[in-house]
């Protein structure tokens, strides 16, 4: 939390030269792009931030949904948008994977978008169907390698961080289990409910309510530690799979050209909801933590997460579409 505030604090400072060219920004409602479906952990986070946004700016802030194809569709929509500072969109981990997964992509992260903030780190929970005889992870790993090829999992997409945690799964564990991309959270998690499919390892945020309602089965999470959102889970770390780790982040951005002052005023009203009740403790009871920061340190983040998650996707094996 010290970190946190020490971050908003830079925001406001570097905030202040801006202010007297952008006062009268916003003078109209602001258009956040959230490149999945409704439902999952980006929406429920843009959502959430737009309530707040909303009170603070004196502006609505309209969440638009544009899932499909690993998050593209929602980044080109982003990157050709007017670079007013009244459209901003939802960043996840798909635009550090992009690059990796697909030979040619309509967007470039550093050269058509400014980054705004580091918004949000959490965490993924790996669950089965109710229908699925495993308990444990222990015992989810032998089935798999009883049953190689005839077991599934789902996940909302090529590259995001359910798809790459069951992918590190699978190495980890030498079993062969067949993947089933979702255009979204959702629908994966219907499917699982009814059996469809065996497997998903999605975010807490998305997962959570299911696991405790008993509609599918939690055996893990993919953090090195234990959540305090469901202490009762063990890490994947814990479980036999010694030193395995992926967990999710989200952050914002603008079109290019966006004027900095308008940047500067997003970066510092965002870090303040994220210091706000209502965002901290949605944040909590999902799993997740608030980051904040600078236009910089989200931009390096970004920087460092394309070079790692593409030496992962590699790794797997995993080939460029």
């Amino acid at each position: 939390m010290t970190r946190f505030v020490s971050a908003l604090a830079v925001a406001i400072v570097l905030l202040a030269p801006g202010i007297a060219s952008s006062q009268a920004y916003p003078a109209r409602p602001l258009r956040l792009i959230v490149p999945s479906a409704p439902g999952g952990s980006p929406d429920i986070n843009a959502r959430e931030l737009a309530n707040e946004l909303t009170r603070q700016m004196g502006q609505q802030v309209v969440v638009e949904n544009r899932p499909g194809a690993s998050g593209i569709l929602g980044y080109e929509l982003l990157a050709r948008a007017t670079p007013d500072g009244y459209t901003f969109g939802y960043i996840s981990n798909f635009i550090a994977t992009n690059p990796t997964l697909y030979s040619k992509l309509p967007y470039d992260f550093f050269r058509d978008f400014e980054p705004v903030v580091w918004y949000f780190r959490g965490l993924n929970v790996l669950t089965v169907s109710p229908s699925v005889p495993a308990r444990s992870v222990k015992d989810l790993i032998e089935l798999a390698r009883a049953r190689p090829g005839k077991l599934s999992f789902g996940s909302s997409g090529i590259g995001a961080t359910p798809h790459l945690s069951m992918e590190l799964f699978k190495s980890m564990t030498e079993t062969a289990i067949v993947h089933v991309p979702y255009k979204g959270t959702q629908q994966a998690v219907t499917d699982l409910i009814a059996g469809q499919i065996d497997i998903l390892c999605d975010n807490l945020a998305s997962m959570l309510p299911h696991v405790r309602s008993g509609r599918v089965r939690g055996l893990a999470i993919t953090s090195l530690a234990r959540s305090a959102a469901i202490p009762e889970l063990p890490t994947l770390d814990e479980s036999g799979l010694p030193g395995y780790e992926l967990t999710g982040w989200s952050g914002m951005a603008v079109p290019r050209g966006v004027p900095r002052a308008i940047v500067l005023r997003l970066n510092g009203e965002i870090n303040k909801a994220l210091a706000s009740p209502q965002v901290t403790k949605g944040m909590a009871f999902r799993g997740g933590t608030p980051v904040g920061g600078t236009p910089e340190e989200f931009a390096e983040h970004v920087r460092k997460e394309t070079e790692r998650l593409g030496k992962l996707i590699k790794a797997v094996g995993i080939k460029p579409q």
